[in-house]
């Protein structure tokens, strides 16, 4: 059986890796010309940590990450933190592997560097999609073709194959942007910033702040609206007073990070419908390509992550059946990553709330929340945290279905 992998981001590298491991034929295709640092500072709860322990960087990931204390929610005037969810040692201790923070590109760069090159293909942009029941042949633009068994678009969130096999859909537009900058961490010394992950909310705007790069650096990400459309880019910059005046009004932290950073981006927010399925013949889909969500729960790399290792082990269960297989992979994931679409899309108005009082509605249910919880996880935490991808795949995950998800 040999696979084709449309996309070298996190999910098309953590998939080739998984196949290479497991003695599966693949041929991963990416359209640019190198491995770049685009994207910015990730999270990876131990649902994710997990699979990349299985995948081999543990160590790797231990150099480039950053392993914080603590989720701290904080108020946008004051900086008064009105909730705190732990993070290490906690998590490692309740759920066997770590909460880590890490840079995009320190983690294509982990995954990428155990496959064999002569089965990664760059600067080849995939332009046709077409599939008998035999075998699929994908059309490329240098004019050449490729046959497989199988083709997996991790291609994100404009994906060709999504277009041309499943819905020539575009992406939902959520009407809010992000601004994102990494700021050395030599230049924010002297304001004294936890090895914390931090949410400043405040009135339709939030601030997001967690060190990387073995604490190197600070990535941050300001999400909110704006008057002035942006495109959805990668690289598209942003000057620092329109992040600044943007702020205004805050306490002095989110300024003094903005200020401190050399460059600003800022792209929109989009996320995608669902699609009613994720396998057409031969065809399947697998991260962003399947279910692009918003930013909220941090779970967009770790949900890749988790496509890639149930989908690579199933593959392994049936490599006479690969059909078979896909439609299994299908039934193992698409409920759990549609609902966190949904949360993701529900939590964007958590966070953005505009009036007196609804901000101190907000801050109140989230000191309630601290209250309650006592320095645990909640219910929905414990539901994405707890999830084993290898469990699933191999149908023994009998006590994660058994949590009870959001409601």
């Amino acid at each position: 059986m040999q696979v084709i992998i449309v996309g070298a981001g996190i999910g098309g590298s953590a998939l080739a890796l998984s196949l290479e491991q497991l003695g599966i034929d693949y041929l991963l295709l990416e359209q640019a010309s190198a491995f770049e640092e685009v994207g910015a500072g990730i999270q990876l709860s131990p649902n994710g940590t997990r699979i990349l322990e299985q995948l081999g960087i543990r160590e790797e990931l231990q150099a480039f990450s950053t392993e914080p204390d603590f989720h701290k929610y904080t108020v946008w005037d004051t900086g008064e933190i009105v909730l705190t969810t732990p993070l290490k040692p906690k998590v490692r201790e309740t759920y066997g592997n770590a909460y880590f923070h890490a840079h995009r590109a320190d983690l294509i760069d982990a995954l990428t560097a155990r496959l064999n090159r002569d089965r990664v293909m760059m600067n080849t942009k995939v332009t046709r999609v077409t599939q008998t029941s035999a075998e699929v042949t994908i059309g490329l633009e240098n004019g050449g073709k490729l046959n497989a068994d199988l083709l997996i678009a991790a291609d994100g969130i404009h994906s060709t194959v999504r277009s041309q096999v499943f819905l020539a859909d575009s992406p939902r537009p959520s009407g809010y942007v992000s601004w994102r900058g990494i700021a050395d961490a030599d230049a924010i010394v002297h304001l004294q910033i936890p090895v914390s992950a931090y949410v400043d909310m405040g009135p339709r705007l939030s601030f997001v702040y967690y060190f990387v790069s073995g604490g190197k650096r600070l990535n941050w990400l300001a999400l909110g609206q704006t008057n002035d459309p942006k495109r959805e880019s990668w690289s598209q910059m942003a000057s620092k007073k329109e992040v600044i005046d943007a702020f205004a009004g805050w306490y002095d932290r989110p300024r003094q990070v903005i200020e401190s950073t050399p460059d600003i981006f800022v792209t929109a927010l989009h996320d995608r419908e669902p699609l009613k399925t994720w396998v057409s013949g031969r065809v399947a889909l697998l991260g962003d390509a399947a279910h692009a969500m918003l930013p909220y729960h941090a779970q967009g790399a770790v949900q890749s992550l988790e496509d890639a290792w149930v989908l690579a082990r199933t593959l392994e269960q049936h490599r006479d059946r690969p059909n078979e297989a896909l439609k299994k992979y299908e039934t193992l994931r698409f409920d759990r990553a549609n609902l966190i679409v949904q949360q993701s899309r529900n939590a964007e108005g958590w966070y953005h709330v505009d009036t007196p009082e609804e901000i101190k509605a907000r801050n109140t249910r989230f000191q309630k929340t601290n209250d309650r919880l006592q320095g645990g996880f909640s219910p929905q935490q414990h539901w994405l945290y707890s999830y084993d991808a290898d469990k699933a795949a191999l149908g023994i995950d009998h006590d994660w279905r058994e949590l009870r998800p959001w409601s």
